[in-house]
């Protein structure tokens, strides 16, 4: 099965049309699929595909590991013997071998930073290849895909020896809800499932591919949560620590200590630095770059409606459900777990959860931004911020917070989001409170927007007062 990516495929797809070799970075956390797309375009564009993925760096594995592991590779796919090379520049010159100038070819080289982790000319290596052997194919494109994405951030799209090689700089984002919702539906054989029952399940494992394989439909939520999260092997117990230490590979303490500070909500570099007992200085930055690089958390950074111009302060949040899942919920408990003595019985008698609950729905609404985009009627429009916005109390404003606000040049959509058993009109005096204290500049239109999970009040439809309300049931049933 293979749900989505069209965007993506897309943009891959549109490389065909030149008529030189092309370069492409391919991001994105962890069991997002990353690899299973680029085979998915080369087996929708019909074309020869060759791959070859480095060994992960456990012990025993060094760069001769590694060479022998891409001849062997490559021996595989090629159907004849082919001789370990010495090193990185022989090993790309065996590739280009293996590469027709005549057919059009996609090669995916996987887990690059693990392949050149023991070998610092190996960016160099390539980087000669490219300009000497592959970019001379016309009819090539080249997927460098890795697990550390801040290596390819370093070694490639900031590499002074890169500018402006690379033709595209895919990221692969999570599946959508009206994508995760197709995906069950297929395997399922069309029958419906409920909207409730999709949503715990994505807040806690979000759109991301491997974890939805390991889904079964045809049982409840709960029995998904206690199998995959609280039975002794199942596979989000101990995933977390797979992804953290193949994403990370240094200074991985402190960037755990970083997301754990973030589980109850978001921060500003100066309140991380404070509850991290860290200082506010660039090694801050550093990290906080390598995790957000790495998918587990997002940086944001909208527009001051006050006075258009970028907020003074940047916020992070955990932008990965199943990583504040597993830190509040999962790694507690894991020694009870792995032991088969923890009871679960249902994820509503999960202490916190409805306070947390509220902060996983709000990610995959961020995380669904198109969807949005999309039943306001904004496909077409140029946004110039998306982003949640604080504002500070200050001699002249008080303080307010605004889930998410989508700004274009003349309006300004105030977007609340809730996830309840019960809303109430109390909803509706909660923004109403936020509109008295928000602070705007002269000539913009202000519209509220409501988007929710749960039993919405009658009478919140009934007042008016949103411009728009979108059920969590829109979102699944969205094309994204």
């Amino acid at each position: 099965m293979f749900v989505g990516r069209e965007e993506q495929l897309e943009q891959l797809d549109d490389l065909w049309r030149k008529n030189v070799a092309s370069l492409v970075t391919c991001r994105g956390r962890r069991r997002i699929g990353k690899s299973t797309l680029i085979e998915e375009f080369a087996r929708r564009s019909r074309v020869r595909f060759l791959k070859v993925e480095g060994l992960p760096p456990e012990e025993g594995v060094d760069n001769e590991t590694q060479l022998k592991a891409f001849a062997d590779q490559l021996s595989e796919q090629m159907g004849r013997e082919i001789a370990q090379p010495t090193d990185w520049f022989a090993a790309f010159a065996i590739l280009n071998e293996c590469i027709s100038p005549k057919a059009k070819t996609v090669v995916l080289i996987d887990e690059i930073s693990w392949m050149g982790k023991f070998d610092p000319t190996f960016s160099a290596q390539l980087k000669y290849a490219w300009d000497n052997r592959f970019a001379k194919k016309s009819r090539l494109i080249v997927v460098l895909c890795g697990s550390v994405s801040s290596w390819i951030n370093e070694k490639i799209l900031k590499s002074k020896g890169f500018v402006g090689r690379p033709s595209l700089n895919l990221i692969v984002p999570e599946l959508s809800i009206g994508e995760s919702r197709a995906f069950w539906s297929m395997r399922k054989g069309g029958a419906k499932i409920a909207s409730s029952e999709i949503l715990d399940v994505l807040s806690i494992t979000g759109g991301v591919p491997k974890y939805l394989e390991c889904i079964d439909p045809t049982v409840s939520a709960n029995e998904n949560v206690r199998r995959l999260c609280f039975t002794r092997g199942g596979l989000l117990v101990d995933e977390f620590e797979d992804i953290f230490n193949d994403a990370l590979d240094e200074n991985q303490a402190v960037r755990k200590k970083i997301l754990e500070a973030l589980v109850n909500g978001p921060m500003d570099v100066a309140r991380i630095a404070e509850m991290c007992s860290l200082e506010p200085n660039g090694h801050l930055s550093a990290n906080l770059e390598s995790l957000e690089a790495a998918g587990f958390i997002a940086k944001d950074v909208g527009l001051n409606p006050l006075n258009g111009k970028k907020a003074k302060a940047a916020t992070y949040r955990i932008c990965d459900n199943y990583t504040r899942f597993y830190l509040k919920y999962i790694e507690p408990e894991k020694d009870l777990i792995k032991r088969g003595a923890y009871g679960f019985l249902s994820i509503d008698q999960l202490s916190g959860w409805n306070t947390i609950l509220g902060l996983q729905f709000e990610s995959l609404v961020y995380n669904n931004l198109v969807p949005i985009m999309k039943l306001l009627n904004l496909e077409r429009t140029l946004l110039t911020s998306a982003a949640p916005f604080r504002q500070n109390k200050t001699q002249r404003s008080e303080a307010c917070q605004i889930d998410l606000l989508l700004q274009t040049r003349h309006t300004l959509y105030v977007i609340e989001i809730k996830r309840r058993e019960q809303i109430g009109e109390e909803v509706v005096c909660e923004v109403k409170g936020k509109f008295d204290k928000f602070k705007v500049r002269k000539g913009m239109s202000v519209i509220p927007v409501l988007v929710y999970s749960g039993n919405l009040s009658c009478r919140v439809l009934a007042d008016g007062y949103f411009a728009r309300v979108i059920s969590a049931e829109d979102l699944i049933g969205c094309e994204s």
